[in-house]
């Protein structure tokens, strides 16, 4: 079967960020293939604006046979690889899923673009990578040393995706996003937490004092420096994506209080998680000296995102009702 030079396959593409991405690839007149397994944080709703201008097969990239087939009859040219567990309390409490889909899932993706020939892959990581950093900021050479068993494994799929492109001369880019904020995030992550339990006039849980800092990016943001390195970015490489925006936790949670007029002593201080990694921050010098800086200053990016989730309570409740069926589901299989 003859390849389309302009498909991509986009793992976890119902996800947050590759939802982003998805939109933003099919407005450009690309041919687009998204992959997810839908899980608790996946949700076909976020593609609902461009529903029949994509194929959709619904695999876990840990089935490698279905895995193989839907690249088989797709024969992309490019793969873009989101799909990951991401919620970092969850792997401290079972690291199991993780490894499976973070590690196993992206050796089998690494397998399958070798046997089918795949042009170029991009791998998704995070600058929690990195570990923590009390001052400075990391630059792509950076050691890694990651602190939790979320980040970890996001570690072992580089590592992974790097030894393919050692041993096999694999086409591989890797890229390290920093903290992502905006429409669509799935209920588990601080800023929709916030608005949730603040829209419910429920206490806003903050880890120890709220001291942990963060470097915050829009995932409209993401998603276009993710496009920009598809045609700028050079195989083999690494890139990090950052605004030098950084703020504390606590004062982020008292910026969307105010957006949302409601109390500060709405705040509950809870037991800090361990492991917790203190500021991640990345140089982004790499990038920009390719042409691409972010659009989104975080006042204007927080606001309109505390607007979209208020007015999409309804998505917010039923995603938390499917995060503990799904979790029940993974804990009674063991």
């Amino acid at each position: 079967m003859p390849r389309s030079k302009s498909k991509i396959l986009v793992t976890g593409g119902a996800g947050f960020i590759g939802s982003e991405f998805v939109r933003q690839a099919v407005k450009k007149g690309q041919k687009i293939v998204v992959l997810d397994k839908l899980t608790y944080a996946g949700d076909i709703k976020r593609l609902e604006g461009i529903k029949g201008k994509y194929a959709f097969y619904k695999t876990d990239i840990c089935q490698k046979e279905k895995l193989e087939a839907a690249i088989k009859k797709e024969r992309p040219q490019t793969i873009v690889h989101f799909a990951a567990e991401t919620h970092v309390d969850r792997s401290i409490q079972d690291a199991l899923p993780f490894i499976h889909t973070n590690v196993t899932g992206t050796q089998n993706l690494i397998d399958l673009s070798r046997k089918y020939k795949v042009k170029k892959f991009f791998h998704i990581s995070t600058d929690e990578v990195y570990g923590e950093s009390r001052r400075g900021k990391f630059l792509e050479t950076a050691e890694l040393k990651p602190k939790n068993p979320y980040s970890a494994t996001k570690a072992a799929a580089e590592l992974l995706v790097h030894a393919a492109i050692q041993t096999y001369h694999f086409p591989a880019v890797i890229i390290r996003p920093s903290n992502n904020y905006g429409p669509w995030q799935y209920p588990e992550k601080l800023v929709p937490v916030v608005i949730l339990k603040a829209l419910k006039n429920r206490k806003v849980p903050v880890y120890g004092i709220g001291k942990q800092i963060r470097e915050w990016l829009h995932v409209r943001d993401c998603a276009e420096a993710i496009h920009f390195i598809l045609k700028k970015g050079k195989v083999g490489e690494i890139y990090n994506i950052g605004t030098y925006f950084e703020s504390e936790n606590l004062v982020t949670v008292k910026r969307i209080l105010k957006l949302l007029q409601k109390p500060n002593r709405l705040i509950e201080f809870v037991a800090d998680r361990p492991g917790h990694d203190f500021r991640y921050s990345v140089d982004c010098s790499k990038i920009h000296r390719l042409g691409w800086k972010p659009k989104i200053q975080f006042a204007g990016g927080i606001k309109d995102t505390v607007q979209w989730y208020s007015a999409h309570l309804n998505w917010m409740e039923q995603k938390l009702d499917l995060l503990e069926r799904y979790w029940k589901s993974v804990y009674n299989e063991k």
